[in-house]
This record gives structure tokens, sequence and C-alpha cells, in this order.
């Protein structure tokens, strides 16, 4: 199965899956990039997130593997008069083209063989002083059933941030125990590996 039909899959239902509120660690940071103008949103999904920060005035580009998910949030936007850029495509083929002030990612599913390539383009995308923020399902995540994969290959640990992003400056890379409500998609006590990394 593609990562397009995987997300369609949990996508096609009604309402949001991962509900329509912020990530609350990617707010709890806003004060770090307040003065930032772009926001790079990776593996956005349904578009929570973007939309959150588009409403704030953040200049947003979206992008997401699953069409049906992207729609729900090009949709959204249209409603509350909000331009987002949106590229639907599997990350592993985006190759980054411009730099940003901020890429953010709540959750992606990334296998490990795949993180040296991903985790390279995304610090090219940062401009110098450019923020990475994210908050990733940490590998004991498999002892919890507030939602993530049930594969190890797709969990994190700590050791997967601070290996990579040499160029940057780990200001926080942190496993926590969290409570996430968030749709029906992620409920309930969670074990997540929360991440803000700056461009030297």
């Amino acid at each position: 199965m593609t990562q397009q039909e995987l997300w369609n899959k949990k996508f096609s239902k009604d309402g949001y899956f991962y509900g329509t509120n912020v990530n609350e660690f990617l707010k709890s940071c806003e004060h770090l990039f307040s003065n930032s103008k772009s926001i790079l949103c990776l593996g956005e999904g349904e578009g929570r997130n973007a939309i959150y920060f588009a409403q704030k005035g953040f200049n947003v580009e979206a992008i997401d593997a699953s069409n049906i998910g992207l729609e729900k949030l090009r949709k959204n936007a249209l409603s509350k008069n909000l331009e987002i850029d949106i590229l639907c495509m599997d990350l592993q083929d985006w190759a980054p083209l411009k730099k940003h002030d901020v890429v953010i990612a709540s959750y992606l599913h990334v296998y490990e063989y795949q993180r040296d390539k991903l985790f390279d383009k995304i610090e090219l995308s940062l401009e110098k002083n450019a923020y990475f923020i994210g908050e990733f399902f940490s590998k004991n995540q498999i002892n919890y059933s507030s939602g993530g994969p049930k594969d190890l290959e797709l969990l994190y640990d700590k050791s997967d941030f601070e290996n990579r992003f040499k160029a940057c400056k780990k200001i926080k890379v942190e496993e926590e125990i969290v409570h996430l409500n968030e749709g029906s998609g992620h409920q309930g006590e969670a074990s997540v590996i929360r991440v803000i990394l700056q461009k030297k």
C-alpha cells in the first residue's frame, strides 16, 4: 500500500481524523518564531496546523501524500478566506526548492531507512536561524493505545534527531509522556519526542 492509499483510507471518513485544533506542542513554540514569515508544514494531512498558522498571518505551504486530506484542507482554507500553498506528494519525492523560516511536523511516519534523506532535505529547506519543530511518536509508543503506528520502524528514538541535523543547534530533543486529545486518531496518554532545532 502506498503512502497515498494508506492516508486516503484514514482521511476518507467524515470529519477530521485528528481534529481541527493545532498540535499543542507546535502552538506552544509559536513565540520562538512570531516574527517569521514563511512556514512549511510537512505531512500536514487534513490541515489543522496549516490553517492555524495561516490564520495567524504566516505564509503557509503544506505538503502531504493524501489528496483526500489536502482537499479537506483546501475547502477549509477557502471557507476561511485563507491562502495556503498545497503540494500533494510523498515526502520521499519532495525536493526543497526554496527556504523557509520555520518547518513544522506533527507525527511524520517515516521509516528509519528513509530518515537520512528526508532530514537532510529538511535541513536544506531552512533559512539561517530558522527552526525545525516537531512532535513524533517514540518507540515506547508501542506500549500505548492512543494512536500511532504499531511498527517500530516507524517510531522514533532521540538519537534519530541528535545524530542528524549537523547544521542545527539542538534546543530541545526530549522524550515525554503527554495526554493527546486530537480527533478520534489520537486520544489518551502517549510517549512522544518533542524537537526544537535551529539552523546555525
